[in-house]
Order: structure tokens, then sequence, then C-alpha cells
């Protein structure tokens, strides 16, 4: 059967897919064959299976059923591709002369809390098998619509790979953050430091690599920093909110380097899907969710994971601030108020305004010159939530605020989630603004007005 496949296939197609499987077992009702791990399974079963019952049935004149089963003391056994990067040159990379970077992991993000469903299973085996060292995927290109998990994975790669191996080199950024790195060592001129620090890591996570379309410069450096990489067997991994062939104004060069790996897409959440990513991240966060509660907000007409966290953190606020336990009538009360919210277009001037006025200063103060904390905070949680609730880029925000660079924008932000993650009461206190913003927007006497 293997063997009519590879007159059928390219070389490198059947070395990587279809050589390493092996002969399990037979039966009356078919054949079963041994997989090198989870992933395979679901690939193999998704792009050969009926490739293979052909054949069998050519062979044999019946129907034959196909079992793909994985045995785990053999799952990194010989005949399994290796990891590429290689475990050998993967642990043994340390450089005594690269200057300490930051991995930039998040280490809330963890496999061990990544909801599985049908949606994103194919993409999870991928990660699980990068991280695990057991499957050659380079580069590992994870593509689907923002909010289904795409970042959560990567940051699962990264952290369990520095679990396995603490002295390894993890880098987890996004294209605008390897941007704007890129510009600042354009700048002072140390362009060589930074070839330095990205050429010699182990492991290159980029965040929304579609964002580096039509800007040459990034676009040169990335490619001989891949290279590099690359060449020197180390991993990378890449996501975007759309396959390499739609990338726009990226060029042939890279486009090829991205197709030359594979591919794991994300796709919408099922209900079942959303009722327990809701149920884990509300036992996360320590909020009591009634199960009805769970399967009202999953059954609401949004598939983007982080805004259905966002009600869920919502509620969690009128729980904690009102005393009041969280049930199906209060969450229908709330949500009617923020999903009427969310279809209407929230201005920066709205944010401003009621940020000004939560924190007692003028508008003029928030767009000001002014370094005081009294105003520094404010403009920054005014950025932050600029880049929450409206659609502008980080460009657009900055020059709305006294024209400040775009990179004050992300760092303002990066600054906000940090503390909200660390103190409780700033993070009620930013989900009272959120609240009081979208209440606003939906008052239809409100002006936004400067």
């Amino acid at each position: 059967m293997l063997k009519r496949l590879e007159d059928q296939i390219e070389a490198e197609e059947y070395r990587r897919w279809l050589a390493p499987l092996k002969f399990y077992g037979e039966s009356v009702e078919g054949l079963s064959i041994q997989v090198p791990n989870i992933f395979f399974k679901i690939w193999i079963s998704e792009h050969y299976s009926a490739k293979m019952k052909k054949i069998l049935f050519e062979l044999g004149g019946r129907d034959m059923d196909l079992r793909f089963i994985t045995v785990p003391n053999e799952a990194h056994s010989e005949d399994t591709p290796a990891l590429s990067p290689n475990q050998a040159t993967f642990a043994s990379s340390e450089s005594k002369d690269f200057e300490s970077i930051e991995s930039g992991l998040n280490d809330k993000y963890t496999f061990s809390n990544f909801v599985v469903g049908s949606s994103n299973q194919l993409a999870h085996a991928a990660s699980m098998a990068v991280a695990n060292m057991s499957a050659a995927y380079n580069p590992l290109f994870i593509y689907g619509d923002s909010g289904l998990g795409k970042t959560h994975l990567m940051n699962a790669v990264g952290n369990h790979l520095m679990s396995q191996n603490p002295k390894l080199k993890v880098v987890y950024m996004s294209s605008e953050q390897f941007t704007n790195e890129l510009i600042e060592a354009l700048r002072t001129e140390r362009m060589s430091s930074f070839r330095k620090k990205y050429r010699n890591i182990d492991a290159l996570l980029i965040d929304d690599i579609h964002f580096i379309g039509g800007k040459e410069r990034t676009q040169e450096e990335f490619f001989y920093t891949f290279n590099a990489l690359y060449e020197a067997d180390r991993q990378i991994v890449l996501s975007s909110d759309r396959m390499p062939k739609d990338i726009r104004d990226l060029e042939d060069r890279l486009r090829s380097r991205f197709e030359g790996g594979l591919f794991a897409d994300i796709g919408p959440p099922d209900h079942e899907t959303k009722v327990a990513i809701l149920a884990k991240k509300a036992e996360e966060e320590k909020i009591d969710l009634p199960t009805d509660v769970a399967f009202y907000l999953a059954s609401q007409d949004e598939t983007n994971i982080r805004v259905l966290e966002g009600y869920l953190a919502r509620l969690g606020a009128y729980a904690s601030l009102t005393n009041k336990p969280i049930n199906l009538e209060a969450a229908q009360n709330l949500l009617g108020m923020f999903i009427e919210a969310d279809q209407k277009i929230i201005s920066l001037d709205l944010i401003c305004k009621v940020t000004a006025s939560f924190y007692n200063i003028k508008v003029s103060d928030l767009k000001s010159a002014k370094k005081q904390q009294v105003v520094a905070m404010p403009r920054q949680v005014a950025m932050y939530l600029a880049r929450q609730m409206t659609q502008m880029s980080t460009i657009e925000i900055g020059q709305r605020f006294g024209g400040r660079d775009h990179s004050t924008v992300i760092h303002a932000a990066k600054k906000i989630e940090n503390r909200i993650e660390s103190d409780h009461g700033f993070a009620r206190t930013i989900s009272e603004l959120d609240r009081t913003i979208r209440s606003a927007a939906t008052r239809k006497d409100f002006s936004d007005g400067p």
C-alpha cells in the first residue's frame, strides 16, 4: 500500500508523512497502522486515509477499515522524524557571549489550560509535537481569525520548551515588536547587536507575522534572521490571521519559506468548546459561573474567545462590586448592554472624556506633554482602552495623544496589562471604566465630542 502511495506523491512528502508509519496488526475488519504521535494520527486520517482505503480495495477486492494508533513507549523512536531543531543542537546552543534577553512569554498560557475542541485539534497537536521535540515541522505556521487561541498556543510552546530546558533561549514577540526593535537598532546604529540577539536563539515565536507585509526593511532583516535560524536547525513558529499566500505585499522569498513548513489552522469554536473555555476561565479567575449562564454566554453569536472572556470578566466585576451572585437574569441584563455597545462605534474622544472625568483631570491633559504621574498614568489607561475598544492602530492612537510614537502606545498598554494582572483593585477600576464607556455609547443623548 505504501509503495503505491510513494509512486503517487512527491518524495519529500512521502519521507515526511508516510515513511514513519509502521504496520501494527490486521483483523477481519481491516488494518492497524502505528503512527509516531497524535498529530500524525490526525494528519494522516485527514489527508491520506481515503487514498489508502482505495488502494486496499484495489489490492484486496473489499472495503477495509483503517485504524491509526500511537504507542507511547515508542513515541520518540529512531524512526520518528527528529525535531528541527534537532535535540542535540537545541539543547547545546548556549552562547557564552550572548547578551541576556527576555523571553516575552506569558506564563499564564500553557497546554494544560488550553481547551481542545474539533476546531483547534490540529493546531494543538502540531504545537504539542513541536514543544515535545517529536516532529520536524519548521516553520510551524498557525493561522486563524483573531481571538481563537493562536497566541495561547504559541506561548504554550515556548513555556513547555523552557520547562524542559530552562537554559534554552526562547523568544516570543509580535511582528510589531520585531519591527520596533529593528527601527531602534537602525536609529542607534546597533544592528550588529540586533542580529546577534535574534540569530543566536533556540526558538523564535512571532505572532501576527502578516503585519510585516509592505515593510521592506523589516522583511529583509527577517528573511536573513529566518535563514540563519533555519540553517542552524532552530525552531520557528509563526502565527497569522491568514495563510502566507494571502498576506499582502509579502516578498516571494519569505512567502516560499513560510510555505515550506507545516500549516495548522484554528477555526471558530463550537458551542460545547465555548462552554468548556468559559468554565476553565471562570475556575482560573475564581468566578462562580452557573452552568445556565455559561450556556447563555456560549450561545451568543460570538466566536472570538477574548470577547467571550471579556463578557465573563464583566460579570465577575459585577459580582465583586455588588456582592451579588451571578445568575441568568443578571447576565442577560448586563450582556444586553455590553453587546449593544459592542455593536456601536466607540470613539477615542469618548474614551478620553470618560477617563479624564474618572481621574478628575482635563481631556487636554491626556493629550498634552505633561509627564506628572497624576496625568501620565490616566493617559496610559486611555491608550490601553483605545487599543482594546477601537480599531485604531498604535500609530493612529499615538498621533491623537499629542503626536506620540507608536512604541509609546505599546509600552503604555503593556504596562497597564501587567498591572491588571498583579493588582486586583486596579483591574476592577479598568472594568468599571470599560463598563462606563460602553454604557455611555448606548445613550442616545450622550455627546462624545471634545
